[in-house]
């Protein structure tokens, strides 16, 4: 009780107040936004690689004053030491396959980190225009996509969820009608398949799950990467499918300052703005902030629902960050209040249990979340290194689903321990650790309490060999101690060859597990009349994923055509099966008996045509199927194929910006209704249908403004809801979801920024 008065406090406890605490925020923001102190002395410091979740630092990098022959190399570690030169005041960084960054350093600055970017160049071989916004890690083994602020911003990327648009890989979809929940789909399969983190600490999972992907906003983001198939086992052993990692932004490599609107005409209103301080030559801070409330009543269908929830939300998320030459520590806290009200447009959120204005849905969320991660140099020779991370949350949900009230509690506690040893900085690398992973699941459905622990002690050893740049090998192990499932053993090893110039060649192999949280990752079924069946006796997911890619980057004309296919078997050995067709009275869940995988193949290319165009195609297929009451089944509500076709034109001198993107998605299956009254029952397929997006930017020298348009065709799926006319009666579902629920949307929005080297 005492824990759940001290959130609301936290939490804000009226709206007068919550607009007071915000109005302080912001002024908090403003003051940081003038201020920069810098230290003094010897400039040191580190450069590393930007899609590095690690941020182990780059070996090799070049540093020189601009306009003198003085510089120096980057150790194994990334760490570097310059001797200043009178006058000089730019420093250029430059790394093979990497973009030159030429850096203002200020006369006193003692120590600076920086992240290089990859620019996918070949060597020896010029290319001008844009860097590319997405693009694949040249280095690392693992077939990883990295998405760039300059690629979020593409679309209306209000948050983690929307920030997929212009991906060929991912899929987001919402899982039902009335809720707004969200989740992805990787190699064809749910997102509870792909571990999805922060900064390497997981984030949505558990009670999370259903609208964790709303909880990280767009503007916080400095990239996300795309990690297909079995991630490495110093992350853990759950990702099957693969794994998502956002970077925030940085107090060091962000801007001062920054802030950005959004509004859309179906009532949605956001305000972000984050501000970063350097307070010395070691030490730095940084705020960031997010309200979005959308109050609409919209319903295009006119079948009584809104088409989308109301929702009001408050997040903020401060970090501070210390760092030497041999040493870092990074700490932050994260806290959020989300109100989501939907159901017929009678009701009003306070009637939740008596339903007098009609059949409501209210979510109302509380998070509080907190990490540290230190790491640093064990020798002078800088062999051995240490880093460990450290994360707790607590998530509180109350919701109803019409007549019926689910609340759920979730406590968990993260820590991985990692070592890592590069003998005579040469071609091996040895990485061991041990993690930690405890969750506590308190939830209640309607009369009925129910709640499990779990806590996993785990160690892990990985070998890395490096032959040049010619190929990357990475061989690991990790055993978990699962006090419900007994000893979990995972092996996984990923390869990267470089075939010649232009070719590069991947493949991987390895197992996952995962533990289903059923109810709260499936929370959206409530909004239906049907029952949910749910056993004991479910036992741990386990799969094993296989992958092969061929990558290649063809000069032509002064360009670089950029060409991938990629190819991946997901087969499980054991599975929770959601069997929908069994029944239009029930969900059933129940351990797969019999065969369950998926095969996804997609082709993808792109290239600058002209200077200043970028241009990309692609196209995947998917085979899902799962063994359902008894049946080799296609997975219901999944698209079969899908492609993807986006351009984007920035104009001479960066002051218009036009991008477009089409989506094309097949058909599918759509679970059984036959046993429904005819005015009840949907097809058992759905066709393919497209979805166009557009947008409009103007880049003044510290702001842009915006303007676009999601869904251009206004395509949506007919009547979405099942008896929407009676919805506490037996036939009433919305949760069979193939396609959009809404119609084309108009937006416009700014961003403000003030950068650190202006």
């Amino acid at each position: 009780m005492c824990i759940h008065y001290a959130l609301r406090f936290v939490f804000f406890i009226s709206i007068n107040k919550r607009m007071n605490t915000i109005r302080y925020f912001l002024t908090i923001i403003i003051l940081l936004a003038g201020t920069a102190v810098y230290g003094q002395g010897r400039l040191e410091g580190k450069i590393i690689d930007s899609a590095d979740p690690y941020e182990t630092g780059l070996a090799g990098a070049n540093l020189v004053w601009a306009g003198t022959t003085t510089g120096t190399s980057t150790n194994a570690a990334g760490y570097f030491s310059i001797r200043r030169v009178r006058g000089a005041d730019k420093l250029v960084v430059s790394f093979v396959g990497y973009s030159t960054d030429t850096l203002q350093i200020a006369p006193d600055e003692e120590y600076i980190s920086h992240s290089l970017s990859q620019n996918n160049e070949i060597p020896e071989i010029v290319v001008t225009g844009r860097a590319s916004g997405t693009y694949i890690n040249k280095l690392d083994p693992v077939l990883t996509y990295n998405i760039s602020g300059a690629e979020l911003c593409k679309a209306a990327c209000c948050n983690l969820s929307e920030s997929f648009e212009t991906n060929a890989s991912v899929d987001v979809n919402y899982s039902d009608a009335s809720t707004g929940a969200k989740q992805i789909q990787l190699l064809g399969l749910a997102g509870s398949y792909t571990q999805i983190m922060s900064e390497n600490i997981p984030s949505v999972y558990g009670l999370n799950t259903a609208y964790g992907l709303n909880y990280i906003p767009g503007s916080w983001m400095e990239s996300i990467q795309i990690s297909k198939g079995t991630s490495s086992v110093r992350n853990g052993y759950e990702s099957i499918a693969g794994q998502i990692n956002v970077e925030y932004k940085k107090p060091r490599t962000s801007e001062i300052f920054q802030m950005n609107g959004f509004i859309n005409d179906a009532g949605r209103r956001e305000l972000n703005a984050n501000a970063s301080l350097l307070l010395s030559n070691r030490l730095s801070t940084m705020v960031m902030g997010h309200v979005e409330q959308q109050n609409s009543a919209i319903d295009h269908n006119h079948d009584g629902f809104r088409d989308e929830p109301d929702i009001r939300q408050y997040n903020f998320f401060n970090r501070w960050d210390y760092m030497t030459e041999r040493f870092s520590f990074r700490t932050g806290i994260q806290v959020l209040e989300e109100e989501r009200t939907g159901g017929q447009l009678s009701f009003r959120k306070g009637n939740e249990d008596t339903w007098t204005d009609g059949f409501g849905i209210s979510i109302n969320t509380r998070r509080l979340e907190g990490f540290a991660k230190m790491g640093g140099m064990l020798d002078a020779d800088q062999t051995m290194s240490i880093g460990w991370i450290q994360n707790f949350s607590y998530h509180d949900q109350d919701s109803w689903f019409g007549e019926r009230k689910y609340t759920g509690v979730q406590k968990a506690y993260y820590s991985n321990l990692m070592y890592q040893f590069n003998p005579g900085l040469g071609k091996h690398s040895i990485d061991a650790g041990f993690s930690y992973k405890y969750d506590q699941y308190d939830e209640a459905l309607s009369l009925t309490s129910f709640g499990r622990k779990e806590s996993v002690p785990g160690v892990f050893a990985q070998y890395t060999y490096t032959d040049s740049a010619k190929m990357t090998m990475i061989a690991g192990i990790r055993t978990d101690f699962h006090n419900l499932y007994g000893t979990l053993l995972t092996p996984r090893v990923h390869l990267r060859y470089v075939i010649n110039d232009h070719l590069t060649l991947r493949a991987s192999a390895g197992k996952g597990f995962r533990s289903g949280n059923v109810l709260a990752e499936n929370s959206f079924l409530l909004a239906s009349s049907r029952g949910i069946d749910i056993p004991d006796d479910l036992d741990i997911e386990e799969a094993w994923n296989t992958g092969m890619s061929l990558s290649s980057s063809i000069p032509y004309g002064g360009k670089i055509l950029k060409l991938s296919a990629e190819v991946f078997r997901t087969s499980f050995l054991r599975q929770i099966i959601i069997d929908m067709d069994a029944s239009t009275d029930e969900v059933r869940f129940y351990n797969l008996d019999g065969k369950s995988y998926s095969n996804i193949f997609q082709l993808e290319a792109s290239s600058s045509i002209f200077e200043g165009f970028e241009l990309l195609a692609a196209w995947r297929w998917n085979d899902v199927r799962m063994t359902i009451d008894g049946m080799l089944r296609e997975k219901p509500l999944a698209s079969r194929y899908k492609g993807l076709l986006t351009a984007s034109w920035l104009t001479h001198l960066r002051k218009w910006q036009f991008d477009y993107t089409l989506q094309l998605n097949g058909p599918g299956r759509i679970p059984s209704t036959a046993s429904n009254p005819e005015q009840y029952s949907r097809p058992d397929t759905f066709k393919a249908y497209t979805v166009m997006n557009a947008q409009v930017t103007y880049n003044f020298r510290k702001w842009n403004v915006y303007i676009g348009s999601e869904n251009l065709t206004g395509f949506r799926q007919s009547n979405p809801i099942i008896a929407s006319e009676d919805p506490f009666g037996e036939f009433f579902d919305s949760s069979l979801i193939w396609g959009p629920v809404h119609g084309r949307k108009l937006y416009a929005g700014f961003r403000v920024f003030f950068n650190r080297d202006v």
